[in-house]
């Protein structure tokens, strides 16, 4: 299994061209080999011993066994277990040495152990040796202990880094001072200047975090301004995240060319963040990259990860904001049906949509549903319309 992972690694470094990983790959695997192919006999008078030894970190206990027969290690076998909340060492071992010694059928009746038992076992005699043999049984024990416990801990920043390794390259063709885990993303949109909306999708990770994302209606804006929205939903996304001290994004990326950013650039002077969170733009047309005060953009490879993440991105919140916008027109739609109907206005119109969703439903109910509603006023006049085949 170790030999496999290293050749595996060794492998995919040198193809990386990372020739000094692939190095320290090598010779940790003829490390493994010689090692394996040394002779495991210790003191012949040794008969019948199970060695057992433990090291944790916060949350992996990391159990080691060798089978010790006539002076010579039968068997070794390394096991992970996960910590629950103040369990001790004692327990976790004892969880082990149950598990192993039943899976490689031992009736040994001697234990070696770092581990204190502060109550003896009964039929097994358990023992910490400090000298001799048995010591450096222990010893053989616990570097193979600490030695899965290390190996543990590089698989596991090796996957991080990997995850990872798409923000890495973001964070190097952006210039980016760190890595940028958290990423928001503006749009707006609006047909005609009619019901003009934006959007902000958030990723995490370089993942979506579908509850971070938010929807806004421009307020101060008349018309289709696409500048002047832009201004104000980034103006006030950041300034409620700094008046509820909430975490800022490391990268903030626009929808739009220089017009936009400039823009969302200066709604961010006014908060005076301005130059503490990095602030970039994507167009759509030729995808170019434009950074505040910049002549020229950014054109980065068009097979990117980085550029693809970027697109993502720009995709998402323009997806995001088109939904928003066509749900607006479709209720607008929805409540000038509604208007129809003799003494209802758009208050009415919209206390029935919010609870029924659609005009078929709104049919679908009776009229002590929408007397709940709209009371029973409002509620006769709906029935009198549908009966005559006014909605």
């Amino acid at each position: 299994m170790a030999k496999a992972y290293f050749k595996t690694r060794m492998q995919e470094a040198a193809e990386a061209l990372a020739f000094e990983r692939a190095q320290r790959y090598k010779d940790k695997l003829e490390l493994l080999e010689k090692y394996q192919a040394k002779s495991m006999l210790v003191n012949p008078s040794i008969k019948d011993v199970d060695v057992f030894t433990l090291v944790t970190d916060e949350r992996i206990a990391f159990v080691n066994f060798l089978k010790v027969i006539n002076g010579a290690v039968v068997i070794t076998k390394t096991v992970e277990l996960k910590k629950r909340l103040e369990e001790s060492d004692q327990e976790l071992i004892l969880t082990a040495i149950i598990r192993l010694r039943e899976q490689f059928n031992s009736t040994a009746e001697e234990i070696i152990t770092n581990v204190v038992f502060d109550d003896p076992i009964e039929g097994l005699t358990i023992t910490n040796p400090k000298i001799g043999d048995k010591m450096r049984l222990i010893e053989l024990s616990l570097k193979n202990a600490k030695y899965s416990k290390q190996e543990k801990a590089l698989q596991t920043g090796e996957q991080h880094d990997k995850k990872h390794r798409v923000l890495h390259q973001l964070k190097q063709d952006l210039s980016l001072k760190e890595l940028p885990l958290h990423i928001e993303c503006f749009d707006n949109s609006n047909i005609q200047g009619n019901y003009p909306v934006a959007s902000m999708v958030c990723f995490k990770e370089g993942k979506p975090a579908k509850k971070e994302y938010r929807h806004y209606h421009i307020k101060t804006v008349i018309g289709a301004n696409d500048f002047a929205s832009m201004t104000e939903v980034v103006g006030r996304r950041y300034k409620h995240l700094v008046e509820e001290a909430l975490p800022l994004p490391q990268l903030i990326v626009i929808d739009g060319g220089k017009g936009q950013l400039s823009s969302a650039v200066e709604a961010l002077k006014e908060l005076n963040l301005y130059g503490k969170i990095p602030i970039i733009g994507i167009a759509k047309r030729l995808e170019e990259i434009y950074f505040p005060e910049d002549q020229y953009p950014l054109h980065i490879d068009k097979k990117s990860p980085a550029l693809q993440l970027l697109q993502r991105l720009r995709d998402e919140a323009h997806r995001f904001a088109i939904t928003f916008h066509r749900n607006i027109r479709s209720k607008q739609s929805l409540g000038t049906q509604l208007h129809t109907v003799q003494g209802f206005g758009p208050a009415t119109a919209e206390k029935l949509l919010k609870e029924f969703k659609s005009i078929k439903k709104i049919k679908e109910a009776d009229i002590t549903e929408w007397e709940k509603v709209v009371g029973k006023k409002k509620a006769a006049l709906l029935d009198e319309a549908i009966k005559k085949g006014e909605l």
